[in-house]
């Protein structure tokens, strides 16, 4: 069977949670016999590859504009897709969906995985969340099956859309953890283990990163650090910001960092923070919990959904309440979390979606 995944901007090693899914996911896919193509925007990739773990890759040339990027990149891959004669088109996230209805046209099953309701996020005007809206009707409506890595996102298409059938409950997932030391990377950064607080995701509005800042500074960090690891698709007002902000405050930014150098950041740090006011199921949490970090996280649907104990949880948006559970932290000895992870298993999750596809 041929399938052919679009909605992503690119594998391996591409900033994102919709990115970072797709790495874990299509290559054991690829490994059950499956003939699996990814469709790359190519501005994002600096490689030259054309096949990675078994998935094949096509890089196509897409605008690197922020409002139209997906639409644009969508269209061509479908277009790619009908030429491959694929069996299925994954589609990947709202925006891309809004093409659903047009690989149908083309004669294409479409299956459409929905990461969460992105026209929540702060980044997009009025127009772009109406299109990411209509995107979502346009998924939820046209698709042959529909993949919800939530029960919140699953009852907002039940109740915005009637959509309750063919729809899967397939969480996201996260590898094993790989824990290990880096000192060399450690002293260039001027960290120590154990003497640090953890901040990792993409560096836009609604992960609420600023309020992560402003607790520190109102803690008694006791001569720990607050390292926030990640970067901006597109450097904008907030980013440079925030950025100016951190330095101010003597925080150390890492960049966008993936592999051993990241691995090492979860093994070592005292705790893990997501202060986000929107997110689908946050890849980057259960990976901290994979390593058996403390996590600080908001109280939004999506980290309640993951069912942590109350003391994890502070209110979005109230910047002292998170800096008492973060000062908690801080005085108590280091420590570590036993979590059930069995749920976010990449191998049982990547054989439910292969049974959506032999269903299709």
């Amino acid at each position: 069977m041929k399938i052919v995944v679009t909605g992503t901007r690119g594998i391996p090693n591409v900033m994102g949670g919709v990115e970072t899914h797709c790495e874990e996911l299509f290559p054991r896919i690829a490994g059950m016999g499956f003939d699996v193509t990814l469709i790359r925007r190519a501005s994002y990739v600096a490689d030259n590859l054309s096949e990675w773990q078994g998935v094949k890759l096509i890089d196509i040339a897409t605008p690197k504009k922020k409002a139209f990027e997906a639409i644009v990149h969508t269209f061509r891959a479908i277009n790619a897709a009908r030429r491959l004669h694929a069996d299925v088109v994954h589609i990947q996230a709202i925006g891309p969906a809004l093409l659903a209805p047009y690989a149908r046209l083309l004669g294409l099953k479409v299956v459409f995985t929905h990461h969460g309701p992105d026209y929540d996020r702060d980044k997009w005007g009025r127009v772009a969340k109406a299109i990411l809206r209509l995107g979502e009707r346009m998924g939820c409506a046209f698709a042959n099956d529909v993949i919800v890595i939530s029960n919140v996102i699953r009852d907002i298409i039940a109740r915005k859309y009637g959509r309750t059938k063919r729809v899967h409950l397939i969480y996201n997932g996260v590898p094993a953890p790989d824990v290990c030391d880096y000192p060399e990377y450690f002293s260039q950064l001027g960290i120590e283990p154990g003497q640090y607080v953890l901040g990792m995701c993409r560096f836009v509005p609604e992960k609420n990163l600023h309020h992560l800042i402003e607790a520190c500074s109102q803690v008694d960090m006791k001569g720990c650090k607050l390292v926030l690891a990640g970067d901006t698709d597109f450097e904008d007002d907030y980013s440079r910001r925030l950025k100016e902000m951190a330095r101010e405050h003597g925080v150390v930014l890492t960049g966008f960092v993936k592999g051993r150098k990241l691995h090492s950041l979860l093994s070592n740090c005292r705790c893990y923070c997501l202060p986000s006011s929107h997110e689908g199921l946050p890849i980057a949490l259960l990976e901290a919990m994979s390593y058996r970090l403390p996590v600080v996280v908001s109280d939004i649907p999506a980290n309640l959904e993951v069912g942590l104990q109350a003391d994890n949880y502070f209110p979005c948006g109230d910047v002292p309440a998170l800096a008492a559970k973060l000062q908690a932290l801080i005085d108590a000895p280091v420590a570590r979390v036993d979590y059930d992870m069995a749920k976010y298993n990449w191998d049982e999750i990547a054989t439910q979606v292969a049974q959506v596809y032999r269903e299709i």
